[in-house]
């Protein structure tokens, strides 16, 4: 029988195991600005075109390589780092398994020109899907120049499965993050289809973080500075003030290399117990310095998981490193009012300034008194004239009520669609009729009588459905006018949530939101629509923001979709809000004339209905 098993191609091993290294155009810029920090670069520049599809260009100034290193370089497992397998726990450098540059040769046209400061002359060579195509010399600085155009231009599949050009680059952007924000000694700088979008100098831990997530934050920050025998644990944590639900960033550096570590992250959100809301985070920016035998980094293919010798003792350490730092930095308020610390303070003669004495205060009382009898009458008494006791009201002027007539009706709308209830089952019989009263059960259900029982609907379920499918229809047709602010307030955001921001303008702008650029990051309110009345306008945003960056189940679908649903949450009725008989017709009549009442948009049921028979069991013999 013919033997069937064979060695595969370098070309397509090389496609195969691209397919763990490089799985985006972010995973290009990653392993690339690696190789320039561990060259020594003292200045990386990123330039990145259409979400990194048609070109990444990463340029440092390191010590570059020689001829015969260039074109040893993109070959599989071929690395300047490794001698031998007990190099792997002794690692100092970010890449060391020798597969980037041949993964991304594999699916891609690379040219690399590089000169090391020794060399009169640089190397150019070109390379296109793990074909080499030529190798001359150049004149170059020194340093190393990639170029990576066309990435997937030979796998369409892959190419295929990449998302949005603005969604790529906020990967890209994310990853940029990453490396820029432990390097700060190292200048970077990043441009998009031409524009420059950061420009970093080398600058202290503390300057990177604000020049990538804003002034605002350097206020918001408390120094962790805590050395052990197993770890050192530096950096900064937030002050309980900038605690909020999404969009927070949080960084965890294991021997200069950025790590995601959830057990970690416990231990600092830890801290925080019982000093910010639940459901809240705070930001933190800790580095960790440990013997490099004590973790091994070479379990995952990004190497973004690193796994740890004794991880329960660093829990502890970490744990304790940002209490220490919240107690030392009066990040937790308290006053020890029994402390020694606080002597009697002697009591001070206001108009002559000198001391007097000091006696207790006396309660003088008539131990006699009866509340309920005045003027020999108690009121207690059965007999007594109850219009004694109001005597002159009916002159009074009545209770003036204007101030709570203009009470908003939560953005329902002022007219009930004509369009008749779906025929489905779940609506058989039923009419919207104010003549009936509807009963709101513990401020979160609405009872609705039907013709086959009892209908539960989830009052904010079923407001978020109504109002989606409101702001689709705003943001899909003609835009509504918005409601200027008497004070305009500024919206300020990094770098990644500007890129964004920027992109749903246009889609704010047709909710009804007036919004002007101030440059740097920061944005004018100058109106809001309408309906939204008690909302802080910043914060809305700041939320409908984070909600839309979010790849998760409430993000999935168009963006228009994302943003409707994100703001539908963010201004639908809450849990235990006591609705009127009259808003409770209007938010029953405006969901039976939805497309889809029984669902939210992301799926959560809105209503059930106990029939008739499932309440005549309960109560049957």
């Amino acid at each position: 029988m013919k033997d069937i098993i064979q060695l595969l191609p370098d070309s397509v091993a090389n496609q195969i195991a691209a397919g763990e290294v490089v799985q985006r155009p972010a995973s290009v810029v990653k392993e690339l600005m690696e190789n320039a920090i561990d060259a020594g670069a003292t200045k990386v520049h990123v330039v990145v075109s259409d979400g990194g599809r048609t070109l990444i260009q990463v340029i440092d100034n390191g010590k570059g390589m020689s001829e015969t290193d260039a074109r040893l370089a993109f070959e599989r497992h071929a690395t300047s780092k490794i001698r031998c397998a007990d190099d792997l726990f002794a690692l100092s450098t970010m890449g060391f398994r020798g597969e980037a540059l041949a993964s991304i040769v594999a699916v891609s046209q690379v040219e690399l020109v590089t000169r090391r400061e020794s060399d009169d002359l640089g190397t150019l060579i070109t390379i296109s899907g793990s074909q080499f195509e030529q190798q001359e010399p150049v004149s170059a600085p020194v340093g190393s120049n990639f170029k990576v155009k066309n990435l997937f231009f030979n796998v369409p599949a892959r190419r295929k499965f990449l998302k949005s050009n603005q969604t790529e680059f906020s990967n890209i952007l994310t990853e940029f993050e990453r490396i820029a924000l432990i390097n700060s000694d190292v200048e970077f700088s990043l441009s998009h289809n031409g524009s420059e979008l950061l420009s970093l100098p080398a600058s202290t831990f503390r300057q990177r973080i604000v020049a990538l997530f804003g002034k605002k934050i350097n206020s918001q920050l408390i120094e962790v500075e805590v050395n052990s025998t197993l770890i050192n644990v530096k950096g900064f944590v937030g002050t309980p003030e900038s605690a909020r639900k999404k969009g927070v960033p949080q960084f965890f550096f294991v021997n200069g290399r950025y790590m995601r570590h959830p057990y970690f992250a416990k231990a600092v959100s830890g801290a925080y117990e019982d000093i910010i809301p639940q459901g809240e985070q705070v930001p933190f920016f800790l580095c960790i310095d440990v013997e490099p035998s004590r973790i091994d980094v070479n379990i995952h293919p990004t190497k973004t998981e690193i796994k740890f010798e004794d991880e329960s003792s660093l829990w502890k350490i970490i744990s304790a490193s940002v209490r220490e730092s919240l107690g030392r930095f009066n990040a937790v308020p308290s006053l020890e009012f029994d402390d020694e610390a606080f002597p009697d303070i002697p009591a001070m003669d206001i108009n002559t300034g000198g001391n007097i004495p000091v006696s207790a205060p006396r309660v003088s009382y008539t131990p006699g008194y009866n509340p309920f009898k005045s003027n020999g009458v108690s009121y207690n008494n059965s007999n007594t004239s109850w219009e004694m006791m109001y005597g002159g009201v009916e002159g009074e002027k009545p209770l003036d009520l204007s101030p709570f007539e203009d009470i908003p009706d939560f953005g329902f709308a002022d007219s009930v669609s004509d369009s008749q209830p779906s025929s489905d089952v779940l609506f058989d019989g039923f009419l919207p009729d104010e003549s009936v009263p509807l009963l709101q059960y513990k401020g979160q259900y609405i009872l609705v009588p039907v013709k086959s029982g009892l209908m539960w609907i989830h009052q904010r379920r079923a407001h978020i459905r109504v109002l989606f499918d409101k702001y689709c229809s705003q943001i899909n047709g003609a835009s509504v006018p918005s409601q200027g602010l008497l004070f305009p307030e500024r919206l300020d955001l990094s770098v990644s949530e500007s890129v964004v921001f920027d992109n749903i303008t246009e889609e704010l702008v047709a909710l009804g939101f007036d919004i002007s650029s101030l440059g740097g990051g920061s944005y004018a309110i100058n109106g809001v629509p309408p309906g939204i009345d008690g909302l802080s306008p910043v914060k809305l945003l700041m939320e409908l923001l984070h909600g839309v960056s979010e790849q998760t189940r409430e993000a999935k679908g168009g963006v228009v979709e994302r943003i409707a649903l994100s703001m539908a949450k963010q201004v639908a009725v809450v849990v235990g809000q006591i609705l009127t008989n009259e808003e409770m017709n209007r938010l029953v009549a405006e969901l039976f004339a939805s497309s889809l009442p029984v669902r939210t948009p992301d799926g959560d049921v809105v209503l059930y209905t106990m029939s008739d028979t499932e309440i005549a069991k309960f109560f049957a013999k």
